[in-house]
């Protein structure tokens, strides 16, 4: 399973112990699943990821998110941005998930905001699913 994992549900793996975002990038982290993500993904994963009230409420150190963050990029499928589609959905940040997920060829883009990516990464063949939903999708592969 190819999945693209948008800034909330990387920002919800680290603040959340049970929650299926924490899941399924220990399950990425395992390389149980296909982690693609650009190089602007990761900087904007890191960027939001070390603000002050992200590592405070994980009890993590903008140290340890940046660790984290060198071993997601160990695993992660680079995605090379051949193409851009701008502007394709509401929010000019999440275009760029959308881009490195029609790049990368994902099987899905794993997010919070369903309204806003559903019915354009449809047209590009891509499902958006909830860290739960996709979780309850491994699951079921493995």
């Amino acid at each position: 399973m190819r999945l693209l994992f948008d800034t909330a549900t990387m920002v919800a793996a680290i603040r959340s112990d049970a929650g299926a975002s924490r899941q399924l990038l220990v399950a990425a982290l395992e390389r149980r699943l296909t982690l693609i993500a650009s190089v602007t993904l990761m900087i904007e994963y890191q960027a939001v990821m070390t603000r002050p009230e992200h590592p405070e409420a994980s009890a993590l150190s903008a140290e340890d998110v940046n660790a984290l963050l060198d071993a997601v990029a160990a695993v992660a499928e680079p995605v090379r941005l051949l193409f851009l589609w701008r502007p394709a959905v509401r929010d000019l940040d999440d275009d760029m998930v959308l881009e490195a997920a029609v790049n990368g060829l994902a099987d899905a883009i794993v997010t919070f905001n369903l309204r806003d990516f559903g019915k354009v990464a449809e047209r590009f063949g891509i499902m958006v699913l909830s860290p739960g939903e996709a979780l309850r999708r491994l699951e079921r592969k493995t």
